[in-house]
């Protein structure tokens, strides 16, 4: 069951930052499934998906779907996954981010990672229009999208947007699905990683956005769910990350599949059980829900 978005908002008010004038234009590709992806994304969005109010915890999670910084994976990785959280009463926010392009920003590594700080900025200002409690929001993210989340989760304490009200930029918890992790030559996306930091990048580039390297033990508890068989973005990936966390104290949990493949989002013959009853009980677990 697809959700439907009360309103979806410009993420920013007037100018975007670090955007550049461009003829560009937005394209939106449907499927026969009736599936939606967008490419060549400039003006970012928020679409909002409130639980009813006799179901709502307080929680709230900012979706961040995939597509390899190439495209945004709309419906499998956001409308789809939104209307997972709605049932467990946790509000829903997809991002619809900028994809890096030189055409439409001054510096296409930063877009996105202020994209999703903006995001959770956003969220928690305006908590008590939305009904949520501003200590539990989380951030979930697939493929590359994973990738920016876990960007966002372990690059939150130097802000990268105008935060003069000082806004807490860090999730409370991080659920990280089939993420791309590392931009190291053995581990690395290839499309993520040219489309986001370019072809030839310097070796501090790499190991800035190589996220398993920036896990500190202030990083949000964090949840990982890869399947072993995934042949575009290695499980090595997750199980790094996992790794770096334990190493630092995080709290963390794993679910490798042995099948599975990638880009399963919620889709009952592709994903091997209900991994988002697995997640529920993870947030329950952190006392994020009852």
């Amino acid at each position: 069951m697809r959700g439907i978005a009360q309103t979806t908002i410009p993420l920013y008010n007037g100018k975007i930052p670090n955007s550049v004038t461009s003829q560009e234009k937005e394209d939106k590709d449907v499927n026969a499934a009736g599936e939606i992806r967008y490419g060549k994304v400039s003006e970012p969005t928020l679409a909002i998906y409130l639980p009813p109010k006799e179901k709502a915890t307080g929680a709230a999670v900012i979706i961040i779907p995939g597509g390899g910084y190439r495209i945004v994976s709309y419906t499998n990785e956001g409308t789809d996954i939104a209307a997972e959280f709605n049932k467990m009463g946790i509000a829903a926010f997809i991002l619809k981010y900028r994809l890096p392009s030189d055409n439409i920003m001054a510096d296409k590594t930063t877009g996105p990672l202020q994209d999703a700080q903006q995001a959770i900025k956003t969220v928690r200002s305006r908590a008590k229009e939305w009904s949520v409690d501003p200590g539990r929001v989380g951030i979930i993210g697939f493929s590359a999208g994973g990738h920016l989340a876990s960007t966002a989760g372990t690059h939150f304490s130097k802000a990268v947007i105008d935060n003069k009200e000082g806004i807490n930029l860090r999730p409370d918890f991080m659920i990280l699905v089939y993420p791309v992790i590392s931009f190291s030559d053995s581990l690395m996306h290839k499309g993520s990683r040219d489309n986001l930091i370019g072809t030839n990048p310097s070796p501090e580039t790499i190991k800035y956005f190589s996220n398993e390297l920036q896990i500190t033990p202030e990083t949000p508890p964090s949840m990982l769910i890869h399947a072993a068989d995934d042949k575009t973005v290695k499980v090595a990936n997750s199980i790094k990350f996992y790794e770096a966390l334990v190493k630092n104290g995080v709290s963390a949990e794993m679910h490798l599949y042995p099948k599975g493949g990638h880009g399963f989002g919620i889709r009952s013959n592709r994903a091997p059980d209900h991994w988002t009853d697995r997640v529920e009980h993870w947030l329950k677990g952190l006392g994020v829900i009852e």
